[in-house]
């Protein structure tokens, strides 16, 4: 109050005027003003009364309001209000629209409930705009906030959806759907449901730059993902990517994405989804709101300038769906002329000559494709058993073929011309491998020995084999050298060991 005593004793003690006054005191001209006005209208003069003090002056100039009346209308309770404005997507109209729910009758209107939240809070919202022309760009992005998947069964968070949203230029016509992920399959087969929800095409797709969409981003000339632009090909579109910390340029999905977490994400923060087709289904509902809602500053609702301004520029959909697949490049053909399908560890075959190449690998959810050159080599069903092979016999070298050809019952109906024995033999061979493949050569080796010393004396070796056990070309071949095959098989002599007086006997032990 130090400078009040000062203005006071310049402007009626000494008659200064009250621009000399505020350039003595290096006050502004108004504040001089302003209290000589306080003090005229509280009747003090110059010099002040005795025993004045700072206190007692201030009283005296800058006396406090008269109290409000006693508010009857219900207030909201401003602490919530403030918490839940902390979460992302709520706002104070979403708030005031609960609000109202309890108090329809005698509740605050819009207005007045923002002038009493900033009483109590301030609040600021900004928004900025930018034009577009019909039918040009769509914005696609997913927000940072997630949607929880419940189990039905223990009530506990299953996983966290993505949201995904695309948002068209001119209109602000808005589509979202629930997703498992951000992964590539999710990401398109997204793009798929927005535009056939649309039923046409814009002539661009502007992503950001998350690995689904862009392989290596770069200023001028950004490697989009294989898969996405085989979908944009697809489908006649154009995919340019929003440059990197280059807000501007997906300014447009940035706010559809604000609308997004505003009036779906935060209205179904309450609610439980226990399936992505559930939590799609409440998703469709509001954002069919959002979209016929009328705008607050022009007329008509994003849905009308839809109808009006974009199809009927948009491109129509083609005939057939794109159908999901992953691209692999650079795969490396190994030595026995198959690739690996790395999620199942599944492999297939290719040409034999492109043994040690590159090669481009499409994955979809029923075929497996092989490119070489950009032309396609390999065609196969996909299949979903780990660790075994999907060969196709065109693709083996002639060698491989020819070994590939025999089988079990093969090899038991060749041994079946020598004779009965023969092919028994054949069989119990098989029969003690651990894989029969590996009984093919010895059973090969046994069948050639015919050759050698005819079927008549191979039969009687086989017979005498089986009865020894002796299962191997080797025994076989030993068995004709020594010339066994035409002694007579004979009973198997019964081994005892003879009494002695070592042998205890049951007796023994009683």
């Amino acid at each position: 109050m130090r400078k009040v005593r000062d203005i006071l004793r310049l402007a009626l003690g000494q008659g200064l005027s009250r621009r000399q006054v505020a350039a003595s005191l290096g006050v502004p001209f108004t504040t001089v003003s302003d209290h000589l006005r306080r003090v005229s209208e509280a009747g003090l003069g110059w010099p002040l009364p005795e025993g004045m003090s700072d206190a007692d002056l201030e009283a005296k100039l800058f006396a406090k309001p008269p109290a409000l009346p006693a508010e009857r209308r219900p207030l909201p309770d401003w602490h919530y209000v403030h918490k839940e404005l902390r979460r992302p997507g709520v706002t104070l109209l979403l708030l005031w629209l609960e609000y109202k729910q309890a108090h329809p009758d005698d509740g605050y209107c819009y207005s007045q409930f923002c002038v009493h939240y900033r009483a109590w809070q301030g609040h600021l919202d900004l928004v900025m705009r930018q034009e577009h022309r019909a039918g040009d760009k769509l914005f696609v992005d997913f927000p940072g906030q997630r949607l929880p998947i419940y189990d039905r069964q223990s009530g506990e968070v299953a996983f966290e959806a993505e949201l995904f949203v695309a948002v068209l230029g001119a209109s602000n016509y808005l589509y979202a759907e629930a997703v498992a992920s951000q992964a590539s399959g999710s990401w398109l087969t997204a793009h798929v449901h927005a535009f056939e929800a649309m039923g046409c095409l814009p002539k661009v797709i502007v992503p950001d730059n998350l690995a689904s969409a862009v392989k290596k981003a770069h200023r001028y000339e950004p490697d989009i993902n294989a898969s996405y632009q085989e979908m944009a090909a697809h489908y006649g579109v154009a995919v340019i990517p929003a440059r990197r910390r280059k807000p501007r340029d997906k300014a447009k999905v940035e706010n559809g994405v604000l609308l997004a977490e505003r009036w779906v994400l935060a209205r179904l923060r309450n609610r439980r989804s226990y399936s992505l087709a559930e939590a799609n289904a409440a998703i469709d509902e509001l954002v069919a709101w959002l979209n016929d809602r009328p705008f607050k500053k022009m007329p008509g609702s994003r849905r009308q300038l839809f109808e009006e301004l974009e199809r009927p520029v948009m491109a129509p959909l083609p005939a057939t769906r794109y159908s999901y697949g992953a691209w692999k490049t650079g795969v490396k053909v190994n030595i026995d002329y198959h690739i690996e399908d790395t999620a199942y560890h599944h492999y297939y075959s290719v040409p034999y000559q492109l043994v040690g190449q590159r090669v481009d690998v499409r994955t979809g959810t029923a075929t497996v494709e092989v490119f070489h050159s950009g032309r396609r080599v390999a065609s196969h069903l996909r299949s979903f058993v780990p660790g075994r092979h999907t060969t196709d016999p065109a693709h083996m070298p002639d060698s491989h073929r020819r070994h590939a050809e025999w089988t079990p019952s093969r090899v038991i109906a060749w041994a079946e011309k020598t004779g009965p024995s023969t092919a028994a033999l054949a069989k119990e061979i098989m029969a003690t491998r651990t894989h029969p493949e590996q009984g093919y050569r010895s059973c090969l080796g046994i069948i050639r020995l015919g050759e050698r010393y005819g079927t008549e004396r191979l039969e009687a070796a086989s017979a005498r084999a089986l009865a020894a056990r002796a299962l191997s070309y080797r025994s076989v071949e030993s068995i004709l050298s020594h010339g066994l095959d035409s002694q007579p098989l004979g009973a198997r002599p019964v081994r005892s060991h003879p009494r002695h007086q070592n042998l205890r006997g049951p007796e023994y032990y009683r």
